[in-house]
């Protein structure tokens, strides 16, 4: 033994690797994205999960420093995935695929929101103000917590607090406007 940690550097894994360590976590996640869905909804957290790994398998060793940023770029690509889904199937449905949230995500105690909509106002709030979209997605999406956040994104957690509530009020507006037009 050198004396060195005999965990692993998070930038020497591959993405396999990490993938493994995170899987139960991913499929907690992708579980919470679909769990209100209709029962004859065809992706499952599994799937959901697996999908994620090959569209980050090409992804060579080194580029994850660590866990957090590992799971919020999973997160990510299920977000993907997810509006894909839901693009498709109103292409051949012409309808939008539902999700429940999690409750506090818009401050509703139970909400249905169409997915593609979702995925349209994040891009509007990137664009406004790319910090609070990247917080949404890491601690709502990638459900890191606000202190993993805080510390992922180099800033206090009061100014994750804050900025998380505004970007929530921001969403809650946007996607009443939303449904208050398609509806």
């Amino acid at each position: 033994m050198d004396g060195r940690s005999t965990s692993p550097d998070p930038a020497d894994q591959s993405t396999a690797e990490l993938f493994e360590r995170v899987y139960g976590e991913l499929k907690a996640l992708a579980g919470s994205y679909l769990r209100s869905e209709r029962q004859d909804h065809t992706l499952q957290p599994t799937a959901l999960v697996h999908e994620a790994y090959l569209r980050l398998a090409d992804v060579s060793p080194g580029v994850w420093s660590d866990r957090r940023k590992f799971v919020a770029v999973a997160s990510r690509a299920m977000r993907r995935i997810l509006v894909d889904h839901a693009r498709a199937r109103r292409a051949d449905k012409r309808r939008g695929e539902k999700v429940t949230l999690d409750p506090g995500m818009i401050g509703a105690s139970e909400v249905t929101v169409d997915v593609v909509l979702l995925d349209e106002a994040l891009a509007q709030l990137a664009e406004q103000d790319p910090q609070r979209a990247r917080l949404v997605e890491l601690h709502f999406f990638g459900g890191l917590t606000v202190e993993e956040a805080a510390s992922l994104l180099e800033l206090s957690e009061r100014t994750v607090y804050r900025q998380l509530r505004s970007a929530k009020a921001w969403l809650k507006l946007e996607l009443a406007a939303d449904s208050g037009s398609s509806g």
